[in-house]
């Protein structure tokens, strides 16, 4: 009863409820399933839909059928199962995009076992502290990446078992074409899987410090994939009715990271949609293929489509993507000025945005048509079935309309908390299932959500979150460094890159290019430093927490 009366003080135009101060979304709510009993890839494979193909490989033109891909997706779970493979294991996956990416992630979210994905281009060091710490039982990866897993030094997990995704001539057994070869054991006995079970431990940056695992569970995927479906099945049926078949996805996005996950391993698929796999990101192949398989979506992250703005009109000329409807972009606001100079040079594409968070399943808000696209530098709507309340950063009390604060998320999509680690999940989830989640916006008197600007101090560098703290550490491990902070600075074609200030110890001529040089042979390219100025002191407040904003205002005020 309480609900109704205050479902009756929500504005409709904004969602905003006077007696609580939550937003509501102004989305249709999502038709949860009740079965308790139920896993995320039964819950995909049993979407009726009209689609032929799952997947097509961009570079060979190797394609998966539905069929076929759920053929496959049987026989690896039965082959897993045989292996002694059980609930609550945890499997590591490592490999660029593949049409085998999302085989490997179904398979093992069936069986009621956790995928915990990494990123390729991380370091050995990198991954044996994710292996370290999600404790996983066997990976799949690819024979280029074995020696990230197995490497040399103290940092590398040898013994952990490995299935090849791919072969390269040299390996023979253990590999999935293998097991997808097999045919799947009907006879043997399922775990139960219920929707309270963990399904996916992705690795964040969280809102502060160090990456820590996000506990997904299969209930969190199945309402993102409600929400995928919601978004896209009234095109799909538009599609078929036009040109007799259902639309087709280009996949740049990494596979590793939520964002592709949600949207290439899961979402689509319950969908019947194709979706094109390119192993990695190339300007051409992705224009090529948009072409090729006459793709009808993309999605991209704000500097591919900066850079499909900046070259439209050579693009234009090379190029047929007469078939693209729409561009999926999430990652960063765009402005008005390069989303409308996108609609001028592309009219006959949509832009649509987003705004998600690993913690919340790459979910949050997002534009879904045209007119609400024309809403300039907005992340759209708040998601079916999601809660919001902009928080006052200093009171901690709600604020309405117009006025800007912490965003906080309540819903089916936020995660069960961080992998082992009981003081981030209490500070980041209240004890009423709110996810602060470290951005400062505002929602306006339409319910429009706008990304202020980050409560979390991560570098953005090309879309790959940076958090200044681990490269803190690690500067602070050099013998000549007495102390170190790490700040973005801006750059027009990577948005931001990390740039330290270095107190070097007394009587050190440490130079920058060495300070560089220290960094880039620890970490992933992405997260290099790529600026470095020497410092007296960093500037900190009293409780020793670094002064970023200082040293941000006296990077940027030479520029």
């Amino acid at each position: 009863m309480e609900l109704e009366n205050s479902r009756r003080m929500i504005d409709p135009r904004s969602g905003f409820c006077s007696s609580n101060s939550i937003f509501y979304s102004k989305r249709k709510p999502l038709p949860l399933p009740p079965n308790h009993s139920l896993d995320a890839t039964t819950f995909i494979s049993s979407r009726p839909h009209h689609g032929r193909i799952a997947f097509i490989d961009a570079s060979t033109g190797r394609q998966l059928t539905y069929p076929q891909l759920w053929r496959a997706v049987d026989a690896v779970t039965s082959s897993l199962s045989n292996m002694g493979i059980r609930k609550g294991d945890v499997i590591l996956l490592l490999s660029p995009n593949s049409i085998y990416f999302p085989v490997v992630c179904l398979s093992v979210i069936s069986l009621g076992a956790i995928i915990t994905t990494t990123n390729p281009l991380n370091t050995t060091r990198e991954i044996a502290k994710q292996i370290a710490d999600s404790k996983p039982v066997l990976a799949f990866t690819t024979p280029p990446l074995v020696s990230k897993i197995t490497g040399g030094g103290g940092a590398s997990s040898p013994s952990l078992p490995i299935i090849l995704m791919e072969t390269d001539g040299h390996y023979s057994s253990n590999t999935l074409e293998e097991m997808m070869k097999k045919e799947p054991d009907s006879s043997r006995v399922m775990e139960r899987v219920n929707q309270d079970d963990t399904a996916t431990l992705l690795y964040s940056s969280g809102t502060t410090g160090p990456s820590k695992g996000v506990v997904s569970s299969q209930r969190n995927l199945i309402a993102l994939v409600q929400i995928v479906l919601a978004r896209f099945s009234q095109y799909e049926e538009e599609e078929e009715e036009e040109q007799g078949q259902g639309q087709t996805f280009i996949c740049t996005v990494p596979m590793f990271h939520i964002y592709g996950l949600a949207v290439f391993a899961l979402g689509v698929l319950a969908l019947g949609s194709t979706t094109v796999v390119l192993s990695k990101f190339e300007m051409h192949d992705m224009l090529l293929s948009i072409e090729k398989f006459k793709a009808s979506y993309l999605p991209l992250v704000p500097p591919i489509l900066v850079a499909m703005l900046n070259n439209a009109d050579i693009i234009k000329s090379k190029y047929d993507l007469s078939s693209l409807q729409a561009v999926l972009c999430g990652g960063a606001p765009l402005s008005k000025e390069v989303t409308e100079g996108f609609i001028e040079k592309y009219p006959d594409v949509t832009i649509f945005q987003g705004y998600g968070l690993t913690e919340s399943s790459g979910v949050g808000s997002s534009t879904e048509s045209l007119e609400e696209t024309r809403k300039y530098g907005t992340a759209g709507l708040v998601s079916a079935s999601t809660e919001a309340m902009i928080v006052d950063t200093e009171t901690a009390q709600p604020l309405p309309v117009n006025r800007t604060g912490e965003l906080w998320l309540r819903g089916p999509t936020i995660m069960k908390g961080y992998f082992s680690n009981e003081e981030a999940t209490t500070s980041t989830l209240t004890s009423e299932g709110w996810l602060k989640t470290g951005d400062i916006c505002y929602i306006d008197t339409d319910g429009f959500l706008f990304v202020v600007d980050r409560l979390k101090e991560l570098i953005k560098y090309k879309g790959y979150q940076v958090p200044p703290a681990e490269l803190e550490a690690l500067l602070l491990t050099h013998p000549s460094v007495l102390d170190a902070a790490v700040i973005p600075y801006p750059d027009k074609e990577a948005g931001q890159y990390p740039m330290a200030y270095v107190v070097r110890k007394t009587g050190s001529n440490l130079s920058e290019s060495q300070v560089m040089d220290f960094v880039a042979e620890q970490v992933a390219p992405y997260k290099r430093i790529r600026k470095v100025a020497f410092i007296s002191s960093v500037p900190k407040n009293p409780s020793g927490k670094i002064l970023r904003k200082d040293l941000i205002k006296l990077a940027t005020s030479k520029l």
